[in-house]
């Protein structure tokens, strides 16, 4: 901090932030005269055309001459040749001068963005005058050929430390005193004001001030550019709540009574549920501007990382502003934050936010700094449903009750679909529609899973598959199960009554063909929901542990994917647990009952498919809210299945007999949808209608790749009246 004299009466105070720097590089250009003074009167002769391009033998003789500590233009604390000016006095004049009218300034009211630098970093008088010589040449260009003069070299046009010495002062003990201003535990360097490069030794390295610091005194709101795309300064301005209430920021506001330190301030959420607009309020409150910065980008550039936090932290003091620190589980460690990274953000001067989407502790350390942790959940259907008529306001039409049921949306994420929504409606040319809601949330759920299970495209009706009664209705009453979660477990307070997960699980059990997927491709469909297929063959993995990871990482994204899990093999890894016999069957059994413990906490619908349901274990279907076998087909739904699966478009010839391919033939809805397919291709290649000899032949080739045993008479043409 510098130190003030007493203003007189008579001072005029600075009128603006230029005036103070202006004065302030008119003080350091006196210790720049006085250089080029003693420079000019011991030795730097500039009439020599070859200065600087060798060094004589004289010099040399004159060199070995000196004192220790003493340079070529040094006077020893004296004016040049002992006459003329007394430099000291003429700079300790000046530098009085300008104090005084900094403080006339300050006490006036005027905002001086020097001033507010050298309070922000507690910069003394000396560390104050360093910066200033170092950014001469940004604000001058002839100090850089002053430098280069000074240095007896055209090309060094930026102050080295050896320079910067020789201009603070003209003693050699206060030069080998004043090394640490420039040095790396130096205030000036530690904060990021200045910084020395090259290969050089300490002395010859050259030192200039991080480009964007000029901009700043000048009155201009800049981040560093090594910053950009990383963080953004938002300026403090009054902004009305959308996703908050106004007792949830009275509450976080509260915390500042009776507390010396700002406070840090943990949140916890996922998009979208109002932590940076909480993280504005804050900043509003206390008056300062939002310093907003990404860690996940930062912690990308690993090199880098820890230099761009150091940035981001001076800056924040340069601007006096609250700082926001987003995706913070980018830098935990085993749950904790590095504990250098924790003792800077606990010596940050303003209130500091970080925000994660788990939660952390920190380290046991003694701290003065109260830490708050504040949840943001992800609001309840009623909430969502407030949002979106909100949001939506009175446009008719809309079943906004069903949007609210499906998708679990923050209050960003509702925001971001709406718009998305009215984007396809505007592109068709077209009022808003409920279908346009949909598919505006299923493109906004989180798309990760896709690349852990394959997305099936719902394109069946309830028209397209063939089952019995009972098997229908199961499947009907599941979707409404579905529907009615909201009026269960809100209104009728059924919630309470569970601790776990309030999604749907439920067992399709059948052989291979009679319908099992297709039926989640309709509940899909009916539902307005993704499907997402997992081949839990695929997960399972020898090596202890993997399995529970992959199990990890499918439930993990289809926590925020708003989709219908259907897992196809269940068998493969749900089979009936065993006796413990020996380590392997203790960690199978390990896998099972994560992947229970997995099922039972999530709140989506899960489908489980197996082709033997005697092979799950009991223990597990009991926890399943639906169990539903698929029957083999009888001919009756047989016949049914080879109606259906034409589509009204495909020419049929008037000879096929839907009623002897049912009987002829025993297989499941699958091996019937390929026979289909296969004899539409040999008809389309004859230029024909299908027909039955198009049909026996497909039926042939079905036989023959299922294995089954081929009997010629099944494929022959019907006899008339048959």
């Amino acid at each position: 901090m510098m130190h003030t004299a007493v203003a007189s009466p008579t001072l005029s105070p600075f009128a603006d932030s230029q005036a103070q720097l202006l004065a302030g590089v008119a003080v350091v250009d006196l210790r720049i005269k006085w250089a080029v003074a003693r420079a000019r009167a011991h030795g730097l002769n500039p009439q020599d055309e070859f200065r600087g391009l060798y060094i004589s033998d004289d010099q040399i003789t004159e060199l070995l001459g000196y004192d220790i500590g003493r340079h070529l233009w040094s006077a020893n604390g004296h004016g040049a040749n002992g006459h003329g000016p007394h430099w000291p006095e003429l700079i300790a004049n000046a530098r009085t001068h300008w104090q005084a009218q900094t403080r006339a300034a300050r006490e006036a009211g005027v905002v001086m963005r020097l001033d507010k630098l050298t309070q922000a970093f507690g910069l003394t008088l000396e560390e104050v005058e360093a910066f200033l010589l170092v950014l001469a040449p940004e604000i001058d260009p002839r100090y850089a050929q002053i430098y280069a003069y000074l240095q007896d070299d055209v090309t060094r046009k930026r102050p080295s430390v050896d320079l910067l010495l020789n201009l603070l002062t003209d003693n050699f003990g206060q030069k080998l005193q004043r090394r640490r201003l420039l040095g790396d535990n130096g205030r000036l360097l530690q904060t990021r004001l200045l910084q020395r490069e090259g290969d050089k030794e300490f002395l010859a390295q050259t030192v200039r001030p991080y480009a964007h610091l000029i901009e700043f005194l000048l009155d201009d709101d800049q981040l560093d550019p090594k910053l950009e795309g990383m963080a953004h300064l938002r300026p403090a301005a009054q902004t009305p709540l959308r996703r908050l209430s106004a007792d949830f920021v009275a509450r976080l506001t509260q915390v500042y009574d009776g507390h010396a330190h700002p406070p840090l301030f943990a949140f916890y959420g996922s998009y979208g549920t109002g932590r940076q607009e909480a993280a504005v309020q804050l900043a509003e409150f206390c008056g300062q501007p939002l310093l907003m910065a990404n860690l996940a980008t930062m912690a990308a550039q690993e090199d880098d990382r820890d230099e761009l936090l150091h940035r981001v932290l001076r800056d924040g003091r340069l601007y006096q502003a609250t700082l926001y620190l987003t995706h913070w589980q980018a830098v935990l460690q085993d749950g904790r934050p590095p504990q250098s990274l924790f003792a800077e953000l606990l010596a940050y001067p303003h209130t500091v936010i970080v925000a994660a989407e788990t939660e952390w502790q920190p380290a046991n350390a003694r701290r003065q700094r109260p830490i708050f942790a504040v949840t943001f959940p992800t609001s309840d259907f009623d909430g969502r449903l407030a949002i979106w008529q909100a949001q939506m306001g009175d446009e008719p039409g809309l079943d906004l009750t069903a949007v609210a049921t499906y998708f679990r949306f923050s209050p960003g994420q509702i925001e971001d679909v709406i718009a998305t929504a009215h984007d396809l409606a505007r592109w068709r040319g077209e009022t808003l529609t409920t279908e346009d809601l949909f598919a505006a949330s299923r493109a906004h759920s989180n798309q990760n899973l896709a690349a852990l299970a394959a997305k099936i495209q719902p394109r069946y009706t309830w028209d397209d598959i063939v089952l019995p009664t009972d098997t229908r209705n199961q499947l009907r009453e599941m979707v409404n199960t579905v529907r009615q979660r909201p009026t269960v477990y809100g209104e009728w307070g059924f919630d309470r009554k569970l601790a776990l997960g309030k999604g749907l699980s439920a067992l399709f059990a059948g052989e291979s063909g009679t319908g099992k997927t297709m039926a989640a491709d309709i509940m899909a469909g009916e539902l307005g929901l993704d499907l997402y297929k997992v081949d839990l063959s695929t997960l399972v993995s020898k090596y202890i542990g993997e399995t529970e990871k992959n199990l990890d990482r499918i439930f993990t994204e289809a926590a925020t994917s708003n989709a219908i899990l259907f897992f196809d093999e269940a068998d493969a890894i749900f089979g009936k647990r065993s006796e413990v016999k020996d380590s392997h069957d203790r960690y199978a059994n390990i896998e099972i009952s994560y992947l229970l413990q997995r099922m039972e906490s999530y709140d989506g619908v899960v489908i489980l498919a197996t082709n033997l349901r005697a092979n799950l274990d009991e223990a597990f279907t009991r926890r399943l809210h639906f169990a539903i076998e698929f029957p083999f087909p009888e001919a009756t739904d047989r016949e049914q299945i080879w109606r259906v699966n034409f589509p009204p478009e495909t020419p049929i010839a008037p000879d096929v007999d839907w009623r002897l391919l049912a009987q002829r033939y025993t297989l499941a809805g699958g091996n019937i949808r390929n026979i289909i397919l296969a004899a539409a291709f040999l008809a389309a290649e004859q230029g024909q209608q299908v027909g039955m000899p198009h049909l026996l032949h497909a039926a042939r080739r079905e036989y023959q790749k299922i294995g089954r045993l081929i009997d010629d008479r099944l494929f022959a043409m019907p006899v008339t009246g048959y």
